[in-house]
């Protein structure tokens, strides 16, 4: 089969000045992408800034015999988001892919997590993919075309100990992903979430040895880059990736139990019922969800 390319398709990828952006910079500059590098070039923990590493990938792009440009816009402000996604639109005409990528640590257990140390963390991660994504979004609405995927994680989706501010930003890319794919239909717009595990900046201090070695972070990028492309129809899913591993993720509900006037015991004495696998189902959206009360209320 051919080779999948984005001739012509301009990719908005935040946080792309190393670690997995850099990775699904060059592979979508590589297959014909029009690139915006966005990064701050903070520090692990979001402080500081650096406005070369953005430059440096766009070097690396060029050198290949790609197109890029840099910004070095936060994607922690709504006028930032707006300066970003401006500049696709003064380099090269119109946002078609935006990668939403951008993130900081500041773990700490729950007991000892301050508003300094959550704040920041929601900013760049919830905050951030909104602030990129809306005024792309309405780019992406009036050419009836658009791809969206943002970067959940493990740590969200299944819980992970000192990362409460983290797991609350990432789950919180899943629902407003799935509100994207809902709004976004009718326009041909998709949007999708990956949960990746890759050794990079933020992860080389709790990953080591021979697993560290096989989670590069260009692994990463073949799914994201097949997410961003025109013939991928999925949308409003979740993909969990690293090291070779592709997998998909979901939510699912259980048949469950009914009764029309439940009470307290009858949620002790059939629990069996309400918690068992058997039969479940995977709604969609929320639609999907209401179809399995139907049933029981006519």
């Amino acid at each position: 089969m051919a080779e999948l390319g984005f001739d012509g398709k301009v990719a908005i990828i935040t946080g792309a000045g190393g670690g997995l952006g850099r990775q699904h910079a060059l592979l979508l500059a590589k297959r014909g992408a029009l690139v915006v590098v966005n990064d701050l070039g903070g520090a692990v923990d979001g402080t500081g800034s650096d406005k070369g590493a953005a430059e440096h990938v766009v070097d690396e792009i060029k050198a290949l015999g790609g197109e890029a440009v840099a910004d070095t816009n936060s994607v922690s402000t709504p006028e930032g988001g707006a300066a970003i996604v401006q500049t696709a639109i003064d380099a090269f005409g119109k946002v078609d892919i935006v990668i939403n990528n951008a993130g900081i640590l500041r773990d700490k257990a729950f007991h000892n997590m301050e508003p300094e140390l959550m704040n920041p963390v929601f900013d760049v991660h919830l905050k951030g993919a909104f602030h990129v994504t809306r005024p792309a979004f309405v780019k992406m609405r009036e050419q009836g075309y658009g791809r969206i995927i943002s970067t959940s994680s493990a740590a969200g989706i299944f819980g992970n100990f000192g990362q409460t501010n983290y797991g609350a930003a990432k789950m919180g890319l899943v629902g407003f992903t799935r509100v994207l794919a809902v709004e976004g239909a009718k326009n041909n717009i998709k949007a999708n979430v990956i949960a990746p595990l890759a050794l990079t900046r933020m992860t080389e201090n709790i990953m080591s040895g021979t697993m560290a070695e096989k989670i590069v972070p260009e692994l990463i990028s073949p799914i994201v880059a097949y997410l961003a492309h025109e013939d991928c129809d999925a949308t409003g899913r979740i993909f969990s990736v690293g090291g070779g591993r592709v997998a998909e993720v979901f939510i699912g509900e259980t048949p469950g139990y009914y009764k029309a006037d439940l009470s307290l015991e009858d949620v002790r004495d059939h629990w069996d019922a309400i918690t068992s696998r058997d039969g479940y189902q995977v709604p969609a959206n929320l639609g999907d969800e209401l179809k399995m009360f139907l049933p029981h209320f006519k």
